[in-house]
């Protein structure tokens, strides 16, 4: 039986919408870090304000299921 394809509901550069506000001081470092990671094929980056690991919405995707616990980058649903 042939895998079936995933369709997320946000394109993967735009960040879970209740987790990275808009008036996030450091919204514009993170996009910019997170699409840099993304480019350059890294599971992640790290983030500016706590020093955290953050996976990128591309990393979370290749795993095919939501992990819930609550990324920033979740491309799922949840």
């Amino acid at each position: 039986m042939p895998k079936r394809e995933r369709v997320l509901p946000r394109e993967l550069t735009q960040p879970h919408e209740e987790r990275l506000a808009f008036d996030d001081p450091n919204r514009s470092e993170i996009l910019m870090r997170h699409e840099l990671a993304m480019a350059l094929d890294k599971p992640g980056y790290t983030d500016p304000a706590t020093g955290y690991f953050v996976f990128t919405a591309k990393a979370l995707a290749e795993e095919g299921k939501c992990c819930a616990m609550a990324c920033r980058h979740c491309p799922f649903k949840r």
